[in-house]
């Protein structure tokens, strides 16, 4: 089980990198175009370094929805290997069975 610290931190992460996302957007439009001048651009690049660390998407770790550990994520069933395993022998997840050959 994870800290509870680090998911809620997790959680925090996810709702400012929505609620800044159109921001930061716009501020990388006008540093990749064409039309916008030199100072523009670095206006718009120090605005984006001014902005929170935690908004950028790319801080967004995955998490098991159950145990909340960040590693061994299965995107398709968003948990975890150890409770993606549990699940399938309870047969929770249809279709999915442990291989045998």
């Amino acid at each position: 089980m994870a800290k509870r610290s680090m998911v809620e931190r997790e959680k925090r992460r996810i709702k400012l990198s929505k609620r800044m996302s159109a921001k930061r957007e716009s501020l990388r439009n006008i540093m990749k175009s064409q039309e916008a001048s030199m100072e523009e651009k670095l206006v718009a690049s120090e605005r984006l370094q001014k902005m929170p660390r935690d908004s950028s998407a790319s801080r967004i770790t995955n998490r098991c929805a159950i145990t909340g550990r960040p590693k061994g994520f299965y995107r398709k069933f968003g948990l975890g290997r150890i409770k993606v395993r549990e699940a399938a022998m309870r047969g929770d997840i249809p279709g999915l069975v442990k291989a045998s050959w």
